[in-house]
């Protein structure tokens, strides 16, 4: 296996791995606020962002290949 076949496994693993982090990450956002930490929230919920923002790099790279 040559070095692109072996990118293009490793982005496919951080996408799907990024994927189920940020679904437990709004799981997490939620609870918060139920517990009223509404600060605490907040912060998960820009962390949320920034991961949708880091997968979409990865997506984009992916495709480039």
């Amino acid at each position: 296996m040559d070095f692109i076949e072996k990118s293009k496994i490793r982005l496919e693993h951080w996408i799907t791995h990024n994927d189920h982090h940020q679904e437990e990450y709004e799981l997490l956002a939620e609870q918060l606020e139920d517990a009223g930490k509404e600060e605490s929230a907040e912060q998960i919920r820009e962390m949320i962002e920034l991961t949708f923002k880091s997968t979409g790099c990865l997506r984009n790279a992916l495709k480039a290949l």
